[in-house]
């Protein structure tokens, strides 16, 4: 679960930065799902080409439009189905309902009321308007996402970017992410890493702040 670094007697940490994508929100993947089993395909092949680094990279840098990385999914999986059924396969994940996780997320907002909350997370330059979505607009007090500073987890520059923000060091932040390699990188930092799987893991590691 945790990964813990020294924690002072009064508060185990004095900033909470955690990821976005598969720790708060959610994507209903239910519609690309059934249209992969009508091309033929394995579950979790159309996600597989758009997210791997050549693929995704450029959009979460903002370098490319959501449009863009579409016809690039298309292209790669054009090998493996026709064309035209490809494209609809790429739009089916680009447009893939989500919703938020509001366990995390009243567990997120009573933290805040104790330490400053940092959103990092890799994503496009639609951040802003997909947390007008969700009603999350105002759930963190800075929000660092990798299309607007240019820099993507794991690269250390975001999480150094996200502590200035939060106006913490290093080792008095608190990391969350589903991703191991991520968590990692935020620890060999310093920081006290999460590797989150479910909500029960981040009420364990925030304890006192929630029982406050």
């Amino acid at each position: 679960m945790a990964v813990t670094t020294p924690r002072s007697a009064h508060r185990p940490f004095d900033a909470l930065l955690c990821d976005l994508d598969n720790v708060i929100r959610f994507y209903d993947t239910t519609e690309l799902a059934a249209l992969e089993r009508g091309a033929g395909l394995a579950e979790g092949t159309t996600e597989s080409v758009a997210f791997a680094p050549e693929t995704d990279l450029p959009l979460l840098l903002g370098e490319i439009t959501k449009e863009l990385w579409v016809d690039s999914i298309t292209a790669r999986l054009a090998g493996q189905v026709p064309k035209a059924q490809a494209r609809e396969l790429a739009t089916a994940l680009a447009k893939a309902p989500f919703r938020a996780d509001d366990v995390v997320v009243a567990m997120l907002r009573r933290a805040r009321a104790h330490v400053p909350v940092v959103l990092v997370t890799n994503a496009t330059v639609e951040l802003e308007d997909d947390l007008v979505t969700l009603g999350l607009a105002d759930l963190a007090d800075h929000v660092v996402s990798s299309a607007r500073v240019g820099v993507a987890k794991p690269d250390r520059r975001i999480y150094e970017i996200a502590a200035r923000r939060a106006g913490a060091a290093m080792d008095r932040c608190l990391f969350v992410d589903d991703r191991l390699e991520n968590v990692e990188a935020a620890v060999a930092l310093g920081m006290t890493g999460l590797h989150y799987r479910e909500p029960a893991d981040l009420r364990a590691s925030l304890g006192v702040l929630l029982d406050a």
